[in-house]
């Protein structure tokens, strides 16, 4: 006979079989599983005859298990706890925030808003596995597109098709700069005074560089990158001087700026983590409307998970409104 047509034991099998060589009792198993004692014995008879093997040695005065029934009571009893692992697992997949969310983040969003989250998560979502990735956008959104990551946590708009995005905030940029400096401190700064500011940005690849330079450029300002001619952008007005001077992160940026190398462009929420490591540093505001940036959630569109995703969107929003940040609706 081919194995693809042999018959295969049903579960109510194993569990009969499985109980018998637990209890050693016809009686003692059929009352553990609640089945009747005939239909447990026939159960464990069918499921020999299913097996072509003999698996108990039944007496008039007790049951005993088969060299046979032995080997198979262990691969019984793994079956059955692999059926229920299995039900577990169903039960945890019905259930929201439970399993695992594969959050990525942005460097420029991470060590400012992850306390935020991750207090939140802790006390509304505790059995939730929050597992954090921190990646600059472009990998981002590659780990979604591929589905190794869940949900993002970024700065928008992204523009990529099949991705929807949740929106959370909007919050303005700072001027960080020397004490010396002559807008330090200032609030009603016109954007135009970037204009004739040494500034100094982050390496390319972070969406934080990218979204100074455009404000920049709103300004009327060109900026040039290291190795790079003067940019035609500003409406034939002066070009900036070239950005010769580049961070991986915010932290060193605030550094170079209190070292007395230049200005730097921060956001709201990363300027108290990064302004109080130094005394050497001025803050100044912008002239409304300041400059700023969005911050979102983003996830596959049609995501298995986009009604809980949706949920904490608007959890994360009200969490957020004790920062200086100006939270937004549900659109």
């Amino acid at each position: 006979m081919s194995n693809g047509k042999r018959r295969q034991p049903s579960l109510a099998q194993l569990r009969a079989f499985a109980a018998v060589a637990e209890h050693l009792h016809f009686r003692d198993a059929a009352a553990a599983i609640g089945m009747s004692q005939p239909a447990l014995s026939g159960a464990v008879s069918a499921l020999e005859e299913t097996l072509g093997v003999t698996l108990l040695e039944r007496t008039t005065r007790k049951v005993l298990l088969s060299p046979a029934g032995e080997r198979l009571a262990v691969r019984a009893r793994a079956v059955l706890d692999a059926v229920a692992a299995l039900m577990e697992e169903a039960e945890a997949v019905r259930a929201p925030f439970t399993g695992a969310l594969r959050l990525g983040v942005i460097p420029t969003v991470a060590p400012y808003l992850l306390p935020t989250v991750l207090r939140l998560v802790h006390e509304r979502y505790p059995h939730l596995d929050l597992q954090v990735h921190e990646e600059q956008t472009a990998s981002l959104v590659d780990g979604l597109g591929t589905g190794r990551l869940d949900l993002l946590l970024l700065a928008v708009p992204l523009g990529v098709p099949g991705i929807v995005e949740l929106p959370l905030f909007d919050e303005d940029f700072v001027l960080v700069t020397p004490l010396d400096h002559w807008l330090g401190g200032r609030e009603g700064i016109p954007r135009e005074a970037l204009k004739e500011l040494n500034l100094l940005l982050l390496d390319e690849g972070h969406c934080l560089r990218d979204q100074a330079l455009e404000i920049c450029r709103e300004a009327g300002r060109g900026l040039t990158g290291a190795g790079r001619g003067p940019s035609a952008e500003g409406g034939g007005r002066r070009a900036g001087a070239p950005v010769t001077t580049t961070a991986a992160g915010l932290s060193t940026l605030v550094q170079l700026v209190a070292g007395g190398l230049g200005c730097t462009l921060l956001p709201r929420t990363a300027l108290k983590l990064e302004t109080t490591r130094s005394s050497q540093l001025l803050t100044g505001y912008f002239a409304d409307p300041a400059p700023s940036r969005r911050i979102a959630l983003a996830m596959r569109a049609g995501a298995a998970r986009g009604a809980e995703y949706e949920e904490l969107a608007a959890a994360l929003r009200e969490a957020m409104r004790a920062l200086p940040v100006r939270v937004l609706g549900n659109g």
